[in-house]
């Protein structure tokens, strides 16, 4: 299968990712550069929260675009070891190269988030996308790094080699791929539009995706299903109220799918809910006020 572009690969790994059981509580999480327009398809098409988790490679030294290993986010390290034997690589320049990824990648994770949290992953299905698995050095340093974290950990690419696929799947829960062609030489070659993804486009769908995704507290949604007020003392009384009048505050939606415009319903409905006692409290005391008044002039008659 040849993709047109990323975003076409995304769209069709979603149809894959949608079959997942128990997705409820999953994140998707895009491995920059090229990992994340394609995350963000999937996590749209499945309305699942979307993050980064950057991950660096190792350059050898003098040869940087050979990978020794690689750094994830969290400090995970993933190394080749035939590299390091065969380029006789010290411990002190394997030590020296890590710090630096490490600096670089700290650097672009605040870039890419724009100050925002990262998605909190413990105890959640954490869905790993990039656009393609060839060694799968960089995949790997990203199981390291949310293993021990996450419930379940799903990798999900829309082209591999058949043999990395394979590896993996003994390191995850679950690997999908829709496409494993054999000889598999470079990702770039099932696609027809493989230009490097920007770090300017990287922080553009981050953004989109919290927009879309609405309000989020600690990397879950915040579903907004009833609302009450928070005035120490009058919060009892005003719903206490609210019962014996009748009135029925509205019903919590318990739904992990509800959305903005449904929280901001039911805020507004509790809003109304709200002015209506406020109206017949304020109405009680004119009453009752009214009543002490006749009662002190009938004493001073």
């Amino acid at each position: 299968m040849l993709f047109q572009n990323r975003q076409d690969a995304g769209r069709i790994l979603a149809q894959s990712v949608a079959t997942v059981p128990d997705l409820k509580d999953a994140v998707v999480l895009g491995l920059p550069r090229g990992g994340v327009p394609v995350a963000f398809e999937v996590a749209r098409a499945c309305q699942l929260p979307l993050d980064v988790l950057v991950v660096r490679k190792l350059g050898a030294p003098g040869q940087r675009e050979l990978a020794m290993g690689a750094l994830a986010s969290g400090g995970a390290v993933v190394l080749n070891p035939d590299i390091l034997r065969d380029l006789r690589v010290s411990d002190d320049v394997l030590r020296a190269v890590v710090a630096e990824e490490k600096l670089k990648l700290e650097q672009q994770e605040r870039a890419y988030r724009d100050k925002a949290p990262a998605l909190v992953i413990e105890g959640r299905t954490v869905i790993l996308v990039d656009d393609g698995l060839a060694t799968g050095a960089s995949m790997r340093a990203a199981v390291q790094a949310v293993r021990l974290r996450a419930r379940r950990v799903v990798v999900a690419v829309p082209v591999g080699a058949e043999s990395t696929c394979r590896e993996l799947a003994r390191e995850v829960d679950s690997v999908i791929c829709p496409n494993t062609p054999e000889p598999f030489e470079a990702v770039g070659r099932f696609y027809r539009d493989f230009e490097p993804t920007s770090d300017e486009e990287v922080r553009r769908l981050l953004a989109e995706a919290r927009r879309r995704q609405g309000s989020v507290v600690s990397g879950q949604w915040s579903v907004v299903s009833e609302w009450r007020p928070e005035l120490p003392g009058l919060k009892a009384a005003l719903w206490g109220a609210s019962f014996f009048r009748g009135l029925k505050p509205p019903a919590p939606s318990n739904r992990p799918s509800a959305t903005v415009a449904q929280s901001l319903s039911s805020r507004l409905d509790c809003l109304v809910l709200f002015c209506r006692l406020l109206l017949l409290d304020l109405l009680w005391l004119c009453g009752f006020g009214g009543f002490l008044w006749v009662l002190g002039f009938a004493e001073e008659c």
